[in-house]
């Protein structure tokens, strides 16, 4: 599914070079669920924005269901991306003028969904994550934990095909976290490829894969 070779990410200081990402080649198959950890500073969220196709400034090749995403337009990029990918940011980048419901209501604006169906399906997830009280309140209204629940929700509503989760449990209570981790390792059982950035031994438990970033290196 996923495939990269010599991925480079730097950032020009003066004459030289600072790099994020050192010659990153791995390869992530359809229906795993992978971790990527290491300590702060080492490119972990890089790489996950570079995977997601939300970075484009980087170097090497790699490719996206078998397409050559350093090859693409932006326009094409961003269609791939927005069908077939769900995120869960850290800082949940929810869109604080849209209310719960319209923000869960977004990633199935990208698929060909007619509104009624829209309906039904949002009012599955909001009882799904026992937020349906939450849905006329703004992301400014919502607690920390609240927003990220509404975030992991907004990832999971239109059934991409890959998860791309950044700390996913980061602002969650324990419980709240087990459950979110737990709802993962259901979707990856039923075929969803799920790769996730954490600092947590626990959270790494639930996926079948590790793969250690060192400065910007893969660690053997």
């Amino acid at each position: 599914m996923i495939r990269l070779e010599n991925v480079e990410k730097f950032y020009p200081q003066g004459v030289q070079k600072y790099y994020v990402l050192r010659r990153i080649s791995l390869e992530i198959k359809e229906g795993e669920f992978v971790s990527i950890m290491g300590p702060s500073g080492a490119g972990k969220s890089t790489l996950l924005h570079i995977i997601g196709m939300h970075d484009s400034e980087w170097t090497g090749d790699y490719w996206f269901m078998g397409q050559p995403i350093h090859k693409l337009r932006p326009k094409d990029r961003a269609e791939l991306r927005n069908k077939n990918i769900g995120f869960v940011f850290q800082s949940y980048h929810l869109l604080d003028h849209l209310t719960v419901y319209e923000n869960l209501e977004i990633p199935l604006s990208y698929r060909d969904i007619k509104k009624s169906e829209r309906e039904s399906i949002v009012a599955d997830i909001l009882d799904k994550f026992q937020i349906v009280g939450k849905k006329d309140l703004y992301p400014n209204q919502l607690s920390g934990g609240q927003q990220q629940l509404v975030g992991v929700a907004r990832a999971v509503i239109a059934s991409p095909k890959l998860i791309l989760a950044d700390e996913p449990t980061g602002n969650l209570h324990t419980s709240q976290g087990k459950e979110i981790m737990e709802l993962f390792k259901r979707l990856n059982n039923e075929g969803t490829t799920i790769v996730q950035v954490t600092h947590s031994e626990v959270n790494a438990t639930y996926g079948n894969r590790v793969i250690n970033l060192q400065d910007g290196w893969m660690a053997q």
